[in-house]
């Protein structure tokens, strides 16, 4: 898999509770682009209030339209189902190669499962673990990454930016 990173990345982003928004404010002082979206439409536009530098959009399909050909996106959203309904409403926009993240906690059997059905139709997953709550998503967390090594090195900055200094670590294979 070859992939190829510039200084600044472009990314979606799904979930804008309490620790998403906080993440995407500190993606954006760390000169990412990010295209937000929440499920709930009001919850989306009252953040734009507080960061007119994040894209909004109001739909899956809007969100995709906006990011580049290869698709980075993170969810940061409720554990369990909600996991496996926004990957599956993701499946008919994303292609191979693209690159969903779930920055929620998972269960670990849940993101081995996910990882593999992914696979399976080319696309990359990585799960992540991260702690710091509130302050730590505006101001560094502490993430422990597991997924394929090639996909974590490729992505890697958005960590370092995410993360207080040595603040995230590669675990090995997802789970």
């Amino acid at each position: 898999m070859r992939f190829i990173n510039k200084r600044k990345m472009k990314i979606g982003f799904i979930g804008l509770g309490r620790m998403g928004r906080n993440m995407v404010l500190n993606l954006i002082e760390h000169d990412n682009e990010v295209v937000v979206y929440n499920r709930t439409p009001g919850v989306t536009k009252e953040f734009l209030k507080k960061s007119n530098k994040a894209l909004a959009s109001f739909s899956i399909e809007e969100l995709i339209e906006k990011l580049p050909k290869q698709k980075i996106i993170w969810l940061m959203i409720k554990a369990g189902k909600p996991i496996d309904d926004t990957i599956s409403s993701l499946l008919p926009h994303i292609t191979k190669g693209d690159i969903i993240i779930d920055g929620g906690n998972s269960y670990f059997k849940d993101s081995i499962r996910r990882f593999n059905f992914l696979r399976n139709k080319g696309i990359n997953f990585l799960d992540v673990g991260t702690s710091g709550g509130i302050k730590g998503a505006r101001k560094g967390a502490c993430m422990m990454i597991g997924g394929e090594k090639s996909v974590f090195k490729w992505i890697e900055k958005l960590f370092k930016d995410l993360c207080v200094k040595n603040g995230y670590g590669y675990m090995g294979k997802n789970g």
